[in-house]
């Protein structure tokens, strides 16, 4: 086993042998072999244990047994206890789930602060053919098939050569011992499930499938390479990128054969899934103002186009009624926009700045204190320029606002009169004339 699991590292390039790797170990079979080989080929490295505090006195004992294996290698050993229950409970997720946040977030820290090359995982063949077959189930994209990778960025899996039942021999023949988590054996999880009882089943029928499905991940691999090109060939046409904010046209994801594939690469980077794509393409070009959200983005059918930008009001409550006052003796604000006051003459020397980044008002029609608030249907103006009041509603559509472009925008009142759509438009009745003597100028910083 220690020659096959040379080659794997030199053929997958996993890391060079004297770059200094950080092991995951629980104390379980997998991670202890993985240890014993890393010892064995003289690989350097260091041992993190995380103690999730799930199995009272038993995690308890795992902790331990891990700190004597890094001091029977005399090795460094880094261990740290998570309240993992509380935290998935804090954030509303399941405790698989809390406990891998925590775990990675914990490795990346040790990686940074000590200098190690990677984080290496015990993940084998069989646990590849578990998640395969937990990915068939559910709602994924080709990525879902594609196994998992022997290295990812700074992780890698070193044991993505074996199987359990190879490894099961080895510890036998060297009298390894471990921690056997009684967890493991308990089929109320789906990967136990089907590791104790569709597994033996489909040995009985192929002895050998986790061998044959390997070769078929790695087809798959290929395939999915071969897709990635076609993707982004596509979305060069289709999506469009600009700052915080993506669009996607509707008129070109219609265009394309197998759409709802296309659009569901797309969007899944952000968090969506096919049951939101396929609820997009029966409204998409139909209606306007649809809203989904993910975990981590807001999804907006805006007319012509999709919109996806970062969540930035994860309760999803409408924050139309935030206000702010402004005095008469501020210069300067930061919040919610930043802006700056100053008055000064209208002299010889002024001069108007036509920027919408700059507005300019008779400081006589001005009433304080101002304020800075979001619209509201029914609000009215009158455009600078026009003696007609207009609805802020019509001014967006003629403008091409798109919906996140309505939500961030603030309007500066005085009184009860918008006098300026910050960064856009002023107000006519505010505007400066031949009898005005003295200016207010508020300017506006991206």
């Amino acid at each position: 086993m220690l020659k096959a699991f040379k080659q794997f590292i030199a053929s997958e390039k996993l890391f060079s042998p004297k770059d200094k790797i950080l092991l995951a170990v629980s104390g379980g079979m997998d991670s202890v072999v993985m240890t014993e080989l890393f010892h064995l080929a003289g690989f350097p490295f260091g041992i993190a244990h995380c103690n999730f505090q799930l199995r009272g006195e038993h995690s308890e004992q795992d902790e331990k047994f891990v700190a004597d294996l890094a001091g029977k290698y005399k090795v460094p050993f880094y261990s740290r206890r998570f309240p993992t229950l509380q935290i998935a409970a804090k954030k509303g997720i399941s405790i698989q789930m809390a406990a891998r946040e925590l775990r990675y977030e914990w490795f990346r820290e040790i990686l940074a602060n000590e200098n190690y090359h990677a984080v290496a995982t015990a993940h084998h063949l069989d646990d590849q053919a578990e998640t395969f077959f937990i990915n068939m189930m559910r709602s994924t994209g080709i990525a879902g098939f594609h196994g998992i990778l022997p290295k990812q960025e700074n992780l890698i899996r070193p044991m993505m050569f074996t199987n359990r039942a190879a490894i099961e021999n080895f510890v036998k023949d060297q009298g390894i011992f471990f921690r056997e988590d009684n967890s493991n054996n308990e089929t109320k999880y789906l990967r136990n499930k089907i590791r104790h009882e569709v597994f033996p089943v489909l040995r009985e029928i192929d002895p050998g499938f986790t061998g044959r499905l390997a070769e078929n991940i790695s087809r798959i691999r290929e395939v999915e390479s071969i897709f990635r090109e076609a993707v982004e060939l596509k979305r060069k046409n289709v999506v469009r990128k600009e700052k915080d904010q993506t669009t996607i046209s509707i008129r070109e994801i219609g265009r394309l054969d197998s759409a709802g594939t296309f659009l569901y690469e797309f969007l899944a980077p952000f968090g969506f899934n096919i049951s939101h794509v396929k609820d997009l393409l029966k409204i998409a070009g139909k209606t306007s103002g649809k809203t989904m959200l993910s975990s981590t983005h807001r999804l907006i059918l805006d007319r012509d186009k999709i919109i996806v930008i970062p969540n930035k009001n994860p309760s999803g409550k409408e924050e139309t009624n935030l206000e702010f006052e402004i005095i008469e003796a501020t210069k300067k604000i930061t919040t919610p926009v930043k802006l700056t006051f100053k008055k000064q003459l209208k002299d010889k020397d002024f001069l108007i700045d036509p920027s919408p980044l700059f507005a300019f008002f008779d400081l006589k029609k001005i009433t304080f204190p101002l304020l800075l608030r979001k619209w509201r249907r029914g609000d009215r103006f009158y455009p600078f320029g026009k003696n007609q009041e207009k609805k802020l509603s019509d001014f967006f559509i003629d403008e091409k606002f798109s919906i996140p472009d309505k939500e961030d925008v603030w309007l500066l009142c005085s009184g009860n009169a918008i006098i300026w759509i910050v960064g856009h438009r002023t107000d006519n009745r505010f505007r400066l004339t031949a009898a005005t003597k003295e200016v207010l100028k508020i300017a506006l910083s991206k």
